[in-house]
């Protein structure tokens, strides 16, 4: 049996395109938008704007919602072009990869309306208001509560946690409890939970950064207090908001390229390294080449998820695999680099090589625990295969 993945001629020649789009409007050597300089953050922006004027940031999406119909192949060679060269986007991938795609699904016509245009022309940052101190990967125990204030409107209180990308946000897909667990029909916990598209100008939310090892605007807690907002502002049905839930997350999970980045720098060692590659011990060199490995293999599953998405026939179990692999490549792949760059010599091409590699071993220490922890994408995948067909 073989497996066809062939993406065929306009796969290439996209991937030609956007990679000459990104050496014409980034700066040279770009390190990504989240740094401390405010012109990367622009420089983003900038970009993100040049990819909807020509139709490639939200790619496969419909026209109707500024898309350009085009398949899911095209818009995975997007990504993953993207998550090679440091992200680009910056936080608006959120928006491509599973915000619109969600307000599409579950979404009122008003909603698409008002959400779709800005995300499709590169003008608006989306964060994500799930994890709370009390309620990380068991999300269905979170806090913050929304309660009827008038026939068409809620008060919303509560606290998340680590809000990616909040202090720039200009709108926060927030899942909020609205009954309770014993009232009415609501008997377990992830039932009685609603989608609520709020946004962050609003003064009742306030944001305060958490310093971390990623550098700025990443981590955040967000408070909100007696946040009002109407009928208009809900996403699917009330109290059904688990239901949208696991389908962000289908989304979300495959929707980071992480093996694209680490393939590039792992495929970029040896010319970083020049004449002392040759130097390298062997038993470095073969852990080197298992995580090439490795990313082919994160890289075949993440197709298989593509591809069942397309079919709409995604699991749970599908999405956890795929996530168990790509997040220990992220970290392992990370600790050879680290060792790898610790031999690379003086001249730009390896101080270029030590600086992307620092930072991709910073990013890769949250790796196992953002977007569910590896431990429960254990217990999603294990629930998944005992309860599979013998």
């Amino acid at each position: 049996m073989t497996l066809d993945f062939d993406m065929g001629t306009r796969a290439g020649e996209l991937r030609g395109q956007l990679r000459e789009l990104i050496h014409q409007e980034l700066p040279e050597r770009f390190p990504g938008a989240f740094t401390d300089n405010p012109t990367d953050l622009a420089a983003a922006q900038r970009f993100c704007r040049v990819l909807a004027e020509r139709d490639l940031l939200c790619l496969s999406w419909p026209k109707e919602f500024g898309g350009a119909d085009a398949s899911v192949w095209e818009q995975t060679v997007v990504r993953e072009e993207m998550w090679a060269h440091h992200e680009p986007r910056g936080a608006q991938y959120m928006g491509v990869n599973w915000v619109g795609p969600i307000i599409m699904r579950h979404g009122t016509p008003e909603q698409q309306r008002r959400h779709l245009p800005p995300i499709a022309a590169g003008e608006v940052i989306w964060c994500q208001g799930f994890s709370e101190p009390e309620a990380g990967s068991d999300l269905a125990s979170l806090r913050t509560t929304a309660r009827r204030d008038a026939s068409d409107g809620w008060l919303i209180n509560g606290q998340k946690i680590w809000t990616s990308y909040a202090t720039m946000a200009q709108w926060c897909f927030l899942l909020a409890r609205t009954t309770r667990v014993g009232e009415g029909a609501v008997t377990k916990k992830q039932q009685g939970l609603t989608i609520f598209l709020v946004p962050m100008d609003n003064p009742a939310i306030q944001v305060r950064p958490i310093g971390t090892m990623m550098g700025p605007h990443h981590l955040n807690e967000v408070f909100f207090d007696d946040l009002r907002v109407t009928d208009a502002d809900v996403l699917g049905a009330v109290d059904a908001g688990w239901s949208v839930v696991q389908d962000v997350m289908s989304y979300e999970r495959v929707g980071i390229a992480r093996y694209a980045r680490c393939e590039r720098l792992l495929a970029a060692a040896p010319d970083a390294l020049g004449q002392r590659w040759e130097t390298l011990p062997g038993e470095l060199v073969a852990r080197w080449v298992r995580m090439l490995t490795h990313c082919r293999r994160a890289r075949l599953l993440a197709y298989r998820i593509v591809a069942l998405q397309d079919s709409g026939r995604v699991a749970p179990g599908d999405a956890a695999a795929y996530r168990i692999a790509v997040t220990r490549l992220d970290q392992e792949s990370a600790e050879v680099l680290m060792e790898i760059a610790a031999e690379a010599p003086a001249g730009a091409q390896a101080q270029w090589f030590r600086a992307e590699v620092e930072d991709h071993w910073r990013y890769s220490q949250a790796a196992t625990v953002s977007s569910g922890s590896i431990e429960m994408q254990r217990i999603l995948l294990s629930r998944a295969l005992l309860a599979a067909p013998r």
